[in-house]
């Protein structure tokens, strides 16, 4: 038996491909099926099962159509009872699996109500789980994104379900969905994989007995919660289309019209450099999909500025995940068209070029209240968007724009000088540096 693991680093998350003697099961697949069927394909694998450990809250899933293409048997948690036809997981009711396996759901609620983790069993034995939001490397799934009033109970059963899954062998693989950046993980979950053993000696939530106590640790920070999360549990519930596979034309961006969101994608340089006005700024990266729909009206239609060469193909991929289907095409020529810019200089050079320049800092909270930077206005990068520029600050001075390293202080230039500003984006250097400089 092998485990073929594939990395979302951008959503925090992994898939999985279990295969056995030349059969195969795919674990809480995300939507663009493509990568994990060629991987089957190129093994020659045929896929007998597809299962979903939960009603996904950061991704659409690709579980409904990598069944249908393939004809592997589709099993949700019992339930989820979503709105297709599926096989139901029932808790410790083993489901036949290929070449003599077995798989066993187990109740696992905490991160969702429904939430079921997938054991299997190699002659009768337990020797791997998939413990999607559950039990994490080092962490647990978030009990909070059905909202503060039922994020207590669920803390509470998530405390019975990590309890459970540590009742397993120390031997047994743990195959979590959410791992390392993750925002369905309740800490900075590490390593994607471990053992039960390893997190019986190493995971901080397995030695707290008590679950309002467990429930506490859970709660203590809390975490933002994307824009674009309310709209993923209902769309796995009802089903998901397959992904748009043409390829994209390309953009003329006089056709816009206001409906039609620009999504610069290029470079931060390029995008200092000049870019056109009312776009939002996205560098391609890991991230790019997360940050495009948390700051973007859901569903918004969408042209991409992109520079040739660029893997626009991954672009649309990170899109389509999370929702963004309605992608009119990729424009690479800017000339002819108005611009705006803004200065990206690495910290050495922002003190002596703007000595009286006013500091935003776009951090999240807990980052800001772990390494403040004292002096600076205060704004999470989406409440930009949700809650307008801070009043601190003056538009007839240059804005320094801080946060880790550069990334998201770039995208939030975007968006100041939509409303008169002059931003300095800070590259390189993490927030409390500057404060340091200074």
């Amino acid at each position: 038996m092998e485990i073929v693991e594939f990395s979302t680093p951008g959503l925090g998350d992994q898939t999985y491909l279990l295969v056995h003697e030349g059969s195969g099961i795919l674990i809480d697949p995300q939507r663009d099926i493509d990568r994990f069927l060629a991987e089957a394909a190129e093994r020659d694998v045929n896929l007998r099962f597809v299962l979903e450990t939960h009603l996904h809250n950061d991704y659409l899933s690709g579980a409904g159509a990598a069944a249908a293409r393939t004809g592997a048997e589709l099993v949700l948690p019992a339930a989820a009872a979503p709105a297709y036809r599926h096989t139901p997981a029932f808790h410790l009711e083993d489901i036949a699996g290929p070449a003599g396996l077995a798989i066993r759901p187990v109740h696992t609620p905490g991160h969702t109500p429904e939430h079921t983790s997938y054991v299997i069993l190699a002659e009768g034995e337990p020797v791997a789980v998939f413990s999607g939001g559950s039990l994490l490397v080092s962490s647990a799934g978030r009990p909070d994104l059905f909202g503060p009033e039922r994020a207590r109970t669920l803390a509470r059963l998530q405390h019975g379900s990590l309890r459970r899954l540590a009742g397993l062998p120390r031997t047994v693989g743990l195959y979590p969905t959410h791992g390392s950046g993750s925002f369905c993980s309740s800490t900075g979950a590490g390593r994607l994989t471990s053992t039960i053993g390893a997190e019986l000696d190493a995971n901080p939530l397995l030695s707290i007995a008590d679950p309002e106590r467990f429930a506490d640790q859970l709660l203590a920070t809390p975490l933002p919660i994307p824009a674009f999360y309310p709209h993923m549990s209902p769309g796995n519930t009802l089903g998901v289309p397959p992904a748009p596979r043409d390829d994209l034309p390309e953009f003329d961006l006089s056709t816009a019209g206001d409906e039609v969101r620009l999504l610069d994608i290029r470079p931060r340089a390029a995008q200092a450099a000049g870019f056109v006005p009312g776009s939002l700024g996205v560098a391609l990266g890991d991230d790019f999909g997360s940050w495009a729909a948390w700051l973007l009206p859901y569903g918004a239609p969408v042209a991409l500025i992109a520079e040739r060469g660029q893997d626009v193909a991954e672009a649309r991929a990170q899109l389509l995940r999370v929702g963004f289907d309605d992608v009119r095409g990729v424009a690479y020529d800017l000339r002819g068209l108005a611009i705006q810019r803004f200065e990206l200089l690495p910290l050495d050079q922002i003190a002596a070029r703007f000595p009286d320049a006013q500091t935003l800092d776009v951090r999240m909270p807990h980052e800001r209240a772990d390494r403040p930077l004292p002096g600076a206005v205060e704004r999470f990068l989406p409440e930009l968007v949700t809650d307008g520029v801070p009043e601190d600050l003056d538009p007839g001075t240059p804005v320094v724009v801080a946060c880790g390293a550069g990334r998201r202080a770039a995208i939030a230039a975007t968006i100041l000088t939509r409303h008169g500003f002059t931003p300095v984006v800070l590259e390189g250097a993490a927030a409390p540096d500057l404060a340091h400089a200074a």
